[in-house]
């Protein structure tokens, strides 16, 4: 009651002195400052004086309520005692001691931060810790990284075929479901949802053929949006479940590209395509000096365009285990974060290449969706890049090199292709939807689970669920 009644007089102030009072209210640097500090209870009373301001722009009051979103994601992202996360560690390793812990905390494997004065920990440290730390690791039988072992035996397996027979698809039939929760929407109210759909403008798609939706009425975005979607409206029920979904088949191709270094030619520096896939973008492709000084220790005095992204790819996978990641939406820049941590999943790590390409000079994008192998399905980021007299080629840089491939084309195929088994969603970052979003994106920088709003809210994860179910309608080899 208090802090409303201080919103009042403020804003009582506010009306009878103007521009006066207004220079009294924090800054923007200052809520940054505080929020920086994990003082999140300062930082929203601070956010809640300065929204009194009558002056700020919608933009600016829509950024100013989407910081307090922040803090709250990321107060659920950390939401765990360092008594239980300690429990965890000891399952396997019985004799932590209080120097490991302080070792582990100090550079980050075991990721916490404070948070209103308290140790706060990621949800996943525990089990993180042995992924992240090679000295940690070796309690932990099987700490490997982003991919099951089935997974590495699949690629091993399948590649060199690939490769050889790049004209035969796999056909797949999906259905994909989102529900959102019983009563997180009032009664009579339009439930929004936007749904990841496979690109009809990707070369590897063919023959896509909606077979049913849920909802009789449905819009798909224009092949222009970067983000593919399927959106549907239903009308929330009071004590029951809204089910959205859709079934459909398509048939995906297996993409390598074979060429030598020798066969890239000169970039055209002055053309739209290199200026635009070389330079910074957003709050996450930034050319730090960070960004700067791990391309020169990745590359060295290379020139050639793919042995330098071959070097960058080698440099990442070689550093950066993988490791399950906090929501993308509650981190300022993603390559940053995986600097300073040493560790990523897959977008996180294909964020961190595409900006170290951009900096080496060779254009790269981002593009994402679902890897969708047999027994492995789940949601999964990569990139391209762009070679003069080659085009756009796929890199994925979580996969990183298989190392029980039987052929040196196999071995790095993914610095020049990408397997069948994807649904490809997204070919860039933080993009516009269609139809259009009101409020803000539950992903900010992805789409692959979905987003879901009504007229009130953003409905986060969490107050729905969703699924993907597959069907192979063309032989396993």
């Amino acid at each position: 009651m208090k802090r409303f009644l201080s919103i009042i007089l403020v804003s009582a102030l506010l009306y009878a002195c103007g521009d006066s009072v207004s220079n009294m209210l924090p800054t923007i640097e200052q809520i940054d400052q505080t929020i920086e500090k994990g003082n999140f209870i300062e930082a929203e009373k601070m956010i809640r004086l300065a929204l009194t301001n009558s002056s700020l722009t919608p933009a600016e009051r829509w950024e100013m309520n989407f910081k307090i979103e922040r803090m709250n994601r990321i107060e659920r992202d950390f939401s765990v005692s360092d008594t239980s996360v300690y429990n965890y560690i000891r399952k396997f390793h019985p004799e932590l001691s209080s120097d490991e812990i302080d070792m582990w905390e100090t550079n980050n494997a075991i990721e916490n931060m404070v948070i209103n004065g308290e140790k706060r920990y990621f949800h996943s440290a525990g089990r993180n810790l042995f992924r992240i730390d090679t000295s940690a690791a070796k309690y932990y039988e099987g700490a490997n990284g982003r991919q099951s072992d089935s997974l590495d035996r699949f690629l091993a397996k399948y590649l060199p075929v690939a490769i050889s027979n790049l004209s035969s698809p796999v056909r797949m039939k999906i259905r994909y479901t989102l529900t959102v929760k019983a009563d997180e929407v009032p009664e009579g109210e339009i439930i929004r949802v936007w749904m990841p759909y496979p690109r009809t403008d990707a070369s590897s798609h063919k023959e896509i053929k909606l077979i049913s939706t849920s909802q009789p009425l449905y819009t798909i975005a224009p092949d222009e949006y970067l983000h593919k979607s399927i959106y549907m409206e239903g009308v929330a029920k009071s004590g029951e479940p809204s089910t959205f979904g859709y079934e459909l088949s398509y048939s995906s191709y297996n993409q390598y590209f074979s060429f030598s270094p020798d066969d890239i030619k000169e970039y055209k520096k002055e053309s739209d395509l290199y200026k635009e896939y070389t330079a910074e973008c957003g709050s996450h492709i930034r050319f730090s000096d960070n960004i700067k000084k791990a391309v020169e220790e990745a590359i060295g005095e290379e020139t050639n365009p793919y042995l330098k992204v071959k070097k960058i790819f080698t440099w990442i996978n070689s550093n950066f285990p993988w490791a399950s990641a906090r929501e993308y939406s509650t981190i300022e820049n993603i390559p940053e974060y995986v600097l300073t941590n040493r560790h990523g999943d897959c977008g996180q790590v294909s964020l961190l290449f595409i900006t170290m390409a951009r900096y080496a000079g060779i254009p790269a994008k981002w593009e994402s969706g679902w890897m969708m192998h047999p027994g492995n399905k789940n949601l999964h980021d990569w990139s391209e890049v762009y070679y003069e007299g080659v085009g756009w080629v796929p890199v994925d840089q979580s996969f990183g090199r298989v190392f029980d491939a039987p052929d040196e084309e196999s071995h790095w195929f993914f610095t020049k292709g990408l397997d069948a088994f994807r649904m490809i969603v997204n070919e860039g970052v933080s993009a516009p939807f269609y139809p259009a979003k009101i409020h803000p994106r539950s992903e900010t920088v992805d789409f692959q689970r979905g987003e879901v709003e009504w007229r009130g809210e953003n409905l986060y994860f969490g107050r729905w669920r969703y699924k993907m179910e597959i069907e192979y309608l063309t032989p396993l080899k």
